[in-house]
């Protein structure tokens, strides 16, 4: 009896992450579609990002190029509860957070140093074949910049 409580008990904690999980329309992996897509001068072009499960966590993996046109890496796993989460790889920020605002939309927010230098939002469309990241913050120099990344899901 024991045995078949404990079992069914992480039956339904499975079920219960994976439903979340399918819900989340952020997940999968999504490609920088640049035709669509207007950057500041000189900004990072993140061209695949990736969301994936990570227990009760989203990983998130960022492949891109930097202005002088050398591959960027950088990964993310946190919730969307909008608490500072460490970033590894990206030299603007240490910190990300991201804040559920609906079932499509996310509020972004990077900080270095503890110092608040990028935000934004993340709007997936209603059929979830587009994703739609616009942001607004200062660079390495201290000059404003403002970008709209538009990817498509793969």
């Amino acid at each position: 009896m024991k045995t078949r409580t404990i079992l069914l008990t992480l039956t339904l904690c499975l079920v219960g992450v994976a439903v979340a999980v399918a819900e989340d329309a952020n997940m999968g992996t999504w490609k920088l579609n640049e035709v669509k897509s207007s950057f500041a001068a000189g900004a990072t072009k993140n061209t695949t990002v990736v969301y994936e499960a990570a227990g009760d966590n989203v990983k998130v993996t960022v492949e891109g190029i930097d202005k002088d046109g050398k591959p960027t890496h950088n990964e993310w796993t946190g919730k969307y509860d909008g608490k500072d989460y460490p970033v590894t790889g990206d030299p603007n920020t240490d910190t990300r957070s991201l804040k559920k605002i609906d079932d499509h939309t996310l509020g972004l927010t990077g900080k270095k140093a503890g110092k608040v230098v990028t935000t934004g939002r993340i709007v997936v469309s209603a059929d979830g074949k587009t994703r739609t990241v616009s942001t607004s913050g200062t660079d390495s120099m201290g000059m404003m910049m403002k970008s709209v990344a538009v990817y498509d899901k793969q």
